[in-house]
């Protein structure tokens, strides 16, 4: 009789208990989907699918309805008897609203985003794989997030909340990537990132001093490389990806791969790519044929018989001279320890060709061409990493990083003037030495400290001659910077996250920053007024934010903070041409400028297929660093490269005020259609009212998005408003082969005193648009086909502040592969 009653209770029970194991997977892809999360209907019970898309249901009950989640996905909600109807696999659409993402870029730890105050945008590799960017640059732009500016094909500056450069941070897997040469003009350092080997990556808005110390004035962007899996048990784990890709606008080509190769305790991960750009080809509407021509050029510099020759363009819409090549290679292994210890070692190497500076190579002197050549030489970034994570819970600490890593950075700049036999080389080389240690430790479930240090130093080294091309002989000229400078920086931080109840978090923090910069300088070029400047200074820096959630879907984040920026090698000791018949010397004078910033951002999500959200900050700069005028040696004027230049040099002009909004439409309208569209607007002035030299023009991006099956469509338009006369700035007005012309405005400047004219030439950015439309199509587990089209309507435009025109129409085809 007992066994009866046993046999009867074991039938009873697995008839309510479900011992099933489920495959969730993404339905274009059919990749699985990691770390989804799956719960009963009550919340009392749920569990999480491993890295291969698997969970079991075991603890689920046959009559339960399950809720199927994750950051990136549409949630489902499914009965059991439905699951099991589908033979246990459970496919997810992906949704352009992404709830509890998770981020970094806040604390250097993981972090809910939901719980930090700061404005924090993701973008995830499956954004990349669909955006196909040719650098990560582009990426960046395509985001619809970031602004970028280019001076040439090999470029790429990007500007958050209107500021740029030294002013904003670039991070690589916790590397601080800025160094002591981060000029206040526009940049192309991000193009060393690799677009194709990164797990994701994040942008932080506003001031992030707090946790990296200077130049997080603007934003922080932050990228994590592909990092090596290690495998699940003692059968060794053969696996990566594969690209090849196509761009017509600029006959680019593209390829790339990566292989983890890995045990249980040991894994290595793999990483190439190479890419190589012809001219870039321009758009031909859009445009009267009177603005037509100041985006054209009907000539260029090559040589004939030996000699420099100005000869016809035959295809004016042909950016010739323009085109570059790039390398990227990644390694990294990792070591297990034990279970709460991972030793880590990473090395990171790219490279590019000669890179044209466009911007240069169309300017002209005399109504002819200025230059014969001006090129970048190769941009050079090579890092050695090594790392130790320990995860084992102490007294002082639940999980503490430590990493050390050495940089070895190299760009040159070499120019000719037509018919000149001299070229000039300027060469600069930096050895850097970063440290950092980050730690948290959370108490209670409700309170949570993450404290750490970050250290650094730099040598910079600059050389430059003079070569005759044709005889070979050089001699010395005065280099860009001073030769053997010192920069050397340190920090401590601690923050405090607060978890009040579920409707509030708190956050603050502060840091204390000291810097160290020397530079001897050389006389035998120029007589300085002085034989060496040295800077000595303390920074601190602090935060404080709130999250409020008054109901679930809505979201409020207030958050107040200072950034900094201290002067670097480049701001202190640079000698070089600015732009044609300006010179910027050395300035011995140089503090720090100070950020001061308050934010708001609120959304609201309903039903979890809408979400709603805007924001607005305003950005008091202190003691803002800028070029203007100066006084060398008591002249104004001094001789540079054999042009009477007008002196110059960074200084602490005073008050820089930037604010602006942001908002943003998502909406899931089936399981199969969704839209997101994004706008930015900001305004920027110094103390003077002169509009703010990085402050772009409104600019945004709508998308509409179907997915069916294998097939994913992406129909997009990139936009951006004009920067009227009266807005450009004044560092702007010299940049003739740049802008358009109001002959109207330029009229009325006329026929004012010279003094009270603003923009004599009546320069302006005009308005513009690029329709995108974009196809993946998933020919198995292993194999994607892309194919779209770019600038669809072949719109002729360049975008603010960029030296060339941007890309016509382009067709991309690509092949991703997966074994």
């Amino acid at each position: 009789m007992k066994k009866l009653i046993s046999g009867l209770s074991f039938v009873f029970f697995t008839g309510l208990v479900c011992s099933q194991t489920v495959f969730v997977f993404d339905e274009t892809t059919e990749k699985p989907i990691a770390n989804a999360g799956i719960v009963n209907f009550s919340e009392t019970y749920s569990v999480i699918t491993n890295q291969h898309g698997k969970a079991s249901l075991d603890g689920f009950s046959e009559k339960d309805s399950l809720l199927f989640q994750h950051a990136s996905y549409q949630s489902r909600l499914l009965r059991m008897s439905e699951i099991k109807e589908m033979d246990y696999q459970v496919p997810l659409y992906l949704s352009v609203i992404k709830l509890s993402e998770t981020v970094i870029s806040a604390n250097q730890w993981e972090q809910e985003r939901e719980e930090v105050p700061m404005k924090i945008e993701v973008i995830s590799p499956t954004d990349v794989s669909m955006m196909e960017p040719q650098t990560s640059a582009d990426m960046l732009a395509g985001s619809g997030h970031v602004f970028v500016q280019k001076s040439q094909l090999g470029g790429g500056s990007p500007m958050i909340r209107g500021f740029a450069t030294n002013k904003v941070l670039i991070v690589v897997d916790g590397i601080r990537m800025n160094n002591a040469i981060y000029r206040h003009g526009n940049l192309q350092n991000v193009l060393s990132i690799d677009p194709n080997a990164l797990e994701g990556s994040e942008v932080m808005f506003g001031p992030g001093s707090v946790i990296y110390g200077s130049d997080a004035i603007g934003g922080v962007m932050d990228f994590h490389t592909l990092e090596p899996a290690f495998a699940q048990s003692d059968t060794m784990i053969f696996d990566g990806k594969s690209l090849l890709r196509y761009h017509s606008g600029n006959n680019g080509k593209a390829g790339h791969f990566d292989v983890n190769i890995a045990g249980e305790k040991f894994s290595s991960l793999t990483s190439v790519s190479y890419a190589e750009f012809g001219d870039l080809h321009m758009g031909t509407n859009g445009l009267s044929e009177d603005l037509e021509i100041y985006y054209l050029h009907d000539s260029y510099v090559t040589e004939v018989n030996g000699q420099d020759s100005v000869v016809p363009n035959k295809d004016k819409y042909l950016a010739r001279n323009s085109g570059f090549n790039q390398t990227h290679l990644l390694q990294k292994f990792a070591y297990k320890l034990n279970e709460n210890a991972l030793l880590k070692y990473n090395f990171y190497y790219s490279t590019t060709s000669d890179v044209p500076r466009y911007d240069r190579l169309i300017q002209k002197s005399g109504g002819i061409r200025k230059y014969a050549e001006w090129y970048y030489g190769p941009q050079k970034w090579m890092v050695h990493s090594i790392g130790l994570e320990l995860s084992k819970e102490r007294k002082a600490w639940d999980e503490i990083k430590m990493q050390a890593a050495y940089q070895d950075y190299e760009e040159s700049r070499h120019d000719r003037k037509l018919r000149s036999e001299m070229l000039r080389h300027r060469t600069e080389n930096l050895k850097i030495g970063n440290i950092n240690l980050d730690a948290f430790k959370k108490f209670n479930g409700q309170h949570a400290l993450y404290y750490g240090l970050e250290a650094g130093m730099s040598k910079v080294f600059s050389d430059a001659y003079r070569e005759n091309i044709f005889s070979r002989d050089t001699e010395d000229i005065a280099s860009r910077y001073p030769d053997n400078s010192d920069y050397s920086h340190a920090g401590l931080y601690l923050s405090y996250r607060y978890l009040l109840n579920p409707q509030w978090t708190f956050t603050t923090g502060a840091r204390l920053n000291g810097v160290y910069a020397y530079s001897p300088f050389d006389d035998r070029f120029y007589d300085f007024p002085f034989s060496q400047i040295t800077m000595h200074l303390l920074a601190p820096n602090f935060m404080a934010g709130a999250v409020y959630k008054p109901e679930p879907g809505m979201q409020l984040c207030l958050n107040l903070g200072s950034g900094f920026r201290a002067p670097n090698i480049d701001d202190m000791g640079k000698v070089f041409d600015s732009e044609p018949g300006s010179v910027v010397v050395p300035n011995d004078d140089l503090q720090p400028e100070y950020a001061w910033n308050a934010d708001i951002n609120i959304s609201k999500t309903f039903s979890e297929i809408l979400r709603i959200e805007g924001g607005a900050f305003y950005t008091i700069i202190t003691n803002a660093m800028a070029r203007d005028d100066y006084r060398f040696s008591g002249q104004d004027s001094i001789m540079y490269d054999g042009e009477l230049s007008q002196v110059q040099a960074i200084q602490n002009i005073g008050r820089v005020d930037v604010y602006g909004f942001n908002a943003g439409l998502f909406v899931d309208i089936t399981k199969n259609i969704s839209a997101k569209s994004l706008l930015t607007k900001i305004y920027g002035y110094d103390q003077d009212n002169n509009p703010y030299r990085h402050v772009p023009p409104l600019y945004g991006s709508t998308h509409a998005i179907f997915r069916s099956g294998q097939l994913s469509i992406d129909a997009s338009v990139n936009y951006n408003g004009e920067i009227s006369p009266d807005e450009l700035s004044l560092e702007e007005h010299d940049k003739t082969y740049m802008y358009a012309v109001d002959e109207s405005y330029a009229r009325k400047q006329s026929e004012l005193p010279e003094n009270e004219q603003f923009n004599p030439e009546g320069l302006y950015a005009p308005s513009w648009y690029a329709v995108n439309l974009k196809l993946s199509y998933a020919m198995n587990k292993n194999l994607v086909f892309s194919a779209g089209v770019e600038n669809l309507t072949d719109q002729l435009y360049r975008t603010y502040s960029s030296g060339i025109p941007a890309m016509g129409r382009s067709f991309i085809l690509s092949l991703r592969g997966t074994f």
